[in-house]
């Protein structure tokens, strides 16, 4: 599976370097994605600016993703989604569980606000 993984200290950003994201490419990035949190990374982000399609098999790696980032009190943002795969995550009512946003900067930034925003609850406390 081509995509490139760029680690941060308060997030890593995945970028998808295939035009589908199918039954062939979603085993590789789920465990890609659960490597990442094994790791520690609770803040992902995934570009998905290079794909052009995607079916249930990506969406489930979506999921996965999602699942993975909430349990460890971290955020997964997906960033770049084209209009074909914004309609699938639409019809199947993702777009209500999912954060996405259009660009890579400012899914950085919202991970950025989360972090203040945990700081300061912890401070309250």
């Amino acid at each position: 599976m081509k995509f490139s993984v760029d680690k941060h200290e308060k997030y890593v950003l995945i970028k998808l370097n295939e035009s589908k994201l199918n039954s062939l490419v979603s085993p590789q990035l789920k465990s890609e994605l659960i490597l990442s949190n094994t790791e520690g990374q609770r803040n992902i982000i995934l570009d998905m600016s290079g794909v052009k399609y995607a079916d249930s098999s990506g969406l489930s790696s979506l999921l996965v993703g999602h699942r993975l980032c909430k349990n460890s009190d971290g955020v997964f943002i997906i960033t770049g989604i084209n209009e074909a795969v914004s309609r699938l995550i639409t019809i199947s009512q993702l777009d209500n569980v999912m954060t996405i946003v259009p660009k890579v900067e400012e899914a950085i930034d919202l991970i950025f606000m989360e972090e203040i925003e945990k700081e300061l609850r912890k401070e309250i406390k």
